[in-house]
């Protein structure tokens, strides 16, 4: 194994994007994720975070985040990592690198993320990932409008005396704020 890198930027860089762009698109079908276009303006409006991790010079993996400073909360989008790699630890590594970057900015109380929550095994492979990892799984299933699929929200605090809240609707708000700035076009 090669020595592995981890960097986070907030700017668009489109020589990094090209690179994670292919794991990006491989884990997360068209209808399951955000255009370029809709990607780029989310750097230009100050939104999102892409973090990558590179074996060597090689992408191994990748995410996109947001942050909601009043609710003190770091949003995973997307997180993937290649698919010829999966199951080697890749993921979690990734994860941790993002928690310490997270845990590193001030009133920040944890991290959400939506997972689908239909009944497959691909889903429950990922909610048990997600759990492996700290995370706990709320009761509250939500319904969006545009996409057929069931979601529910999943957290991490770092503190559990000043965590974010457990309702899976409250964290919802801070999910549903987030697509809708990313998605808006002004």
């Amino acid at each position: 194994m090669n020595k592995l890198s981890y960097y986070v930027t907030t700017e668009w860089d489109e020589a990094r994007w090209n690179a994670v762009e292919p794991i990006y698109e491989q884990a997360f079908p068209t209808g399951g994720r955000k255009s370029r276009e809709i990607v780029r303006r989310m750097f230009v409006r100050q939104l999102c975070q892409l973090h990558t991790m590179n074996e060597g010079t090689s992408a191994v993996g990748m995410a996109l985040t947001g942050i909601n400073a009043h609710a003190g909360a770091v949003l995973i989008d997307y997180i993937a990592v290649r698919q010829d790699l999966r199951g080697r630890g890749y993921g979690r590594m990734l994860l941790d690198h993002i928690k310490e970057w997270a845990n590193g900015i001030e009133g920040c109380k944890g991290i959400v993320v939506e997972v689908e929550s239909e009944h497959s095994e691909v889903n429950l492979r990922r909610i048990h990932f997600w759990q492996r990892n700290g995370f706990r799984l709320t009761a509250y299933v939500h319904q969006y409008i545009w996409v057929p699929e069931p979601y529910q929200a999943m957290y991490y605090n770092f503190s559990d005396a000043n965590g974010l809240p457990e309702d899976g609707k409250a964290l919802f708000r801070i999910i549903t704020g987030f697509h809708e700035k990313a998605y808006r076009r002004r």
